[in-house]
């Protein structure tokens, strides 16, 4: 029999029966000679008598028998493994795992050495690109660790722009800050809705979203378009509405980066980046999303690695390890009563604070993030030290088990309150009906669309003209002009990675002999007489800008390593600026990231803002561009000097105009 099209019960089952399964097999169909007691054995193994053994996705809720199973399962636990529930690991998956994998081995070893309470489902890195795993590959590892571990294991990810962000083949959605300028909550809850969905379809119980910081600062280079805007009740509005649309379909959230992380020009990646408001500033802008995310039934709240002199004067702290930020301002103030964890504890924002290094450092800050009033504290870079130096801490008295008992009740709440106190595998089978499906794949393209935002259009340029094409195409494409009537420059980080790639293949449906070079800063220079020929003909130019946020990201500046930055590179900057010397009004440049891009470029005449890379947008931008759609967006932040929030030109769609040149002149 072929059993590939049974769900895994069956399966277990049938390759791996108990004893006398297959002679009584054969002894009914002997007398039976038919099909029905199939039949009937499929029908019993989809009964509800079994269903329990994968987890039932519902709104997120501790019932009586959750908080039970918490309560007792505290009191079994020794002060070893109450100490290990307490941290969180990062897995860095790639696109397949071998379980004779030493990378999978050493993560399987460190949830039973340190008896893990949770784990952050991420992918490595590779040059400009994040090396993307596959939905099927994720759940069948999650599955796996999930059965090698005595308890649940809260599975978490980074998914701030969905799922799509570690995973292909899954639902694309825009950074937060198109939110911010489609300006609909109802938009920001059905994106809570569809993560969750795919989220918990995976194995995923715990998605470290949203992030509420108000973003004021247009040099901050780590939060920026991660941020849903700069108005603190449009930003509090939209995190509210992301987590009821995440709790309603099961998945736990978490507010970040309290106490807010918005008016910062340093990534705290990096280095110490400072808050230097007044209190009254803090109370008016950074904490109002917060409260908002705290009154909407935030599960958890991520405390950043930076300092907040009004806040903590001293300057050994940073609001990680404050007892006056965690439990004077978010516990007792605020009257936050869930999980409290700390931003990645391998920061320079937080490592900096202890020169000392090594298992010294790491067992001290430990110390101190759970003195400050921290439940969980994520991705030591050396884990042993930090756990040896908390359990010693608590054996020899200076932190009460008390204290540890507290925080180790509220992981394990959580827990229950997505059921892994009753299952902790998925259905492998179920994937299939809920990643990517046509309806929220239509929501995430029109959650992309309704951001596009116009805020600067001198009125001889939009909408753009279709192409004419000839009746018998060629065979294998299109082939690229030397003369081309219509230029784009995608200026990227990097040549290498996937933006502009959407933007190139829409762009190619409507005007099939575009003309395309891509430049990063390496080559600005050395691209500079090729782009300069191509603007000799080109009656229309598009510019696209990707300038994202990377958090992390070190960028060197004359010789030397310079913290991160959102500024474009002077080579880059050089070959816009000729650009625009030569065809200023024929322009219109995108902005594919930082809508602040505009500030260093006054002259540019026609401007539209997309605020992501992701290809929901670049698909977006160009529908936009060509009249298919209306532009609606508004800018969520203030672009200084060039445009107020709330800017944005209205140009209702025009439907599919054909021609060759650009629109005439009104």
């Amino acid at each position: 029999m072929n059993h590939a099209g049974y769900c895994p019960i069956i399966h277990d089952i049938l390759t791996k029966p108990p004893p006398h399964f297959w002679y009584r097999c054969a002894m009914v169909q002997k007398l039976m000679h038919n099909w029905v007691v199939v039949g009937i054995l499929l029908l019993a193994l989809s009964s509800p008598a079994v269903a329990g053994d994968f987890q039932r996705v519902a709104p997120i809720r501790l019932d009586h028998d959750g908080e039970k199973w918490a309560q007792k399962t505290l009191k079994k636990l020794s002060l070893e493994e109450k100490i290990g529930q307490m941290f969180m690991i990062r897995l860095a998956m790639p696109q397949f795992v071998n379980l004779k994998n030493p990378e999978y081995l050493n993560w399987l070893d460190q949830i039973q050495r340190y008896h893990l309470g949770s784990v952050l489902l991420t992918v490595p890195a590779e040059g400009p690109s994040l090396s993307k795993s596959e939905p099927y590959e994720a759940a069948m590892l999650i599955n796996q660790l999930q059965r090698a571990s005595k308890l649940p294991l809260l599975v978490a990810a980074d998914y701030e722009r969905g799922v799509s962000m570690r995973l292909n083949g899954t639902t694309v959605f825009p950074h937060s800050m198109a939110f911010g300028a489609a300006a609909k909550p109802e938009l920001a809850e059905q994106f809570g809705k569809i993560v969750a969905q795919e989220s918990r379809a995976i194995g995923v119980q715990w998605n470290l979203m949203p992030i509420a910081d108000v973003n004021s600062n247009p040099a901050n280079p780590v939060i920026n378009t991660r941020s849903f805007g700069e108005d603190p009740a449009q930003v509090s509005s939209l995190v509210a509405a992301y987590i009821r649309g995440a709790r309603n379909n099961g998945l736990l959230t978490a507010a970040k980066h309290f106490p807010g992380h918005g008016d910062t020009s340093t990534d705290s990646h990096l280095g110490v980046a400072a808050v230097n408001r007044t209190r009254e500033q803090i109370n008016e802008i950074d904490l109002p999303p917060f409260q908002a995310a705290i009154a909407a039934g935030t599960d958890a709240v991520m405390v950043a690695h930076i300092t907040a002199p009004v806040l903590e004067p001293d300057r050994s702290r940073v609001a990680t390890n404050s007892p006056a930020i965690v439990t004077g301002i978010l516990k007792q103030q605020l009257g936050f009563k869930g999980l409290v964890i700390t931003d990645a504890m391998d920061m320079g924002g937080l490592t900096s604070v202890y020169p000392e290094g090594g298992s010294a450092a790491a067992g001290h800050a430990a110390i101190d993030t759970v003195r400050a009033g921290n439940d969980m504290m994520l991705l030591f870079t050396d884990l042993d030290g930090a756990y040896k130096g908390l359990l010693s801490a608590v054996r020899s008295g200076e932190i009460p088990e008390k204290r540890i008992d507290e925080s180790v009740l509220k992981i394990l709440r959580a827990k229950a309150s997505v059921g892994l106190n009753k299952a902790n595998q998925v259905d492998i089978n179920g994937l299939s009906s809920v990643v990517s499906s046509p309806v929220n794949l239509v929501i995430a393209q029109q959650i992309a669309d309704s951001a596009i935002t116009l805020v600067r259009d001198n009125g001889r340029m939009l909408p753009l003209r279709r192409q004419r094409v000839s009746a018998s195409p060629p065979a294998y494409g299109t082939v690229q002009q030397e003369g081309s009537k219509f230029l784009c420059v995608i200026f990227t980080d990097d040549v290498r990675s996937d933006n502009g790639r959407q933007l190139q293949r829409e762009l190619r449906a409507r005007v099939p002999d575009a003309r395309f070079i891509f430049v990063d800063p390496r080559i600005a220079a050395g691209s500079a007489a090729e782009i300069q020929s191509a603007l000799s003909s080109a009656e229309n130019v598009l510019a696209a800008i990707y300038l994202i946020p990377v958090p992390g990201r070190a960028v060197r500046k004359e010789g030397s390593t310079a913290v991160n930055t959102i500024s474009v590179p002077d080579a880059t900057a050089a070959l816009l600026q000729s650009i625009l010397e030569a065809k200023r009004d024929k322009t219109v440049v995108v902005s594919f990231g930082s809508p602040y891009f505009l500030a260093d470029f006054p002259q540019i005449e026609n401007y539209v803002c997309a605020y992501s890379n992701a290809i929901t947008s670049e698909t977006g931008a160009v529908k936009a561009l060509f009249g298919e759609i209306p532009f609606h967006g508004r800018l969520p932040v203030t672009i200084p000097g060039m445009a107020e929030r709330g800017a944005g030109k209205d140009h209702p769609a025009q439907g599919l105009r054909s021609g060759t040149g650009a629109r005439p002149s009104r």
